[in-house]
């Protein structure tokens, strides 16, 4: 590995140290499917985010409750902290596609179509969420309005 590649995966790795994150490669379920869930918890609070994961009736629910779990305890080995004492919310979710399977479906009159069988990568980042205290605002804009 080159100087530069190395500099910069060096960085990459450090900035990595102070973010919580989980991720869940080749999920066997579509990514439209799965984005329907993760817009419902992008930005919740985490144990909001569990409950509405624990009593969704949808298959990959059960894959992203997971998830979240697992990038609750990442938070937890690294600072420390107790995740109720912290107001974590999930900072970012995302979704991209995997690799697809293609395989053939008979069709008629001897022709076949084609199914791709798709899969998805999930990536979660959790982050504390910042609590302003109300007198630092005050003072704030008390500066602006002078």
């Amino acid at each position: 590995m080159g100087v530069r590649k190395q500099k910069t995966a060096d960085a990459r790795k450090e900035a990595n140290k102070s973010r919580y994150f989980a991720v869940l490669k080749n999920c066997p379920t579509s990514p439209r499917k799965m984005r329907l869930l993760a817009d419902l918890i992008r930005g919740k609070e985490v144990f909001m985010a569990l409950n509405i994961l624990k009593f969704n009736p949808k298959e990959a629910s059960g894959r992203l409750e997971k998830l979240l779990t697992s990038a609750i305890a990442n938070f937890e080995a690294k600072t420390g902290e107790r995740p109720e004492n912290s107001n974590l919310i999930v900072k970012e979710i995302f979704v991209d596609s995997a690799l697809q399977m293609k395989r053939l479906r008979t069709a008629p009159q001897g022709r076949a179509h084609r199914v791709r069988k798709r899969s998805n990568h999930v990536t979660i980042v959790v982050d504390s969420k910042k609590v302003a205290t109300p007198a630092v605002e005050n003072n704030n804009q008390e500066e602006t309005t002078k």
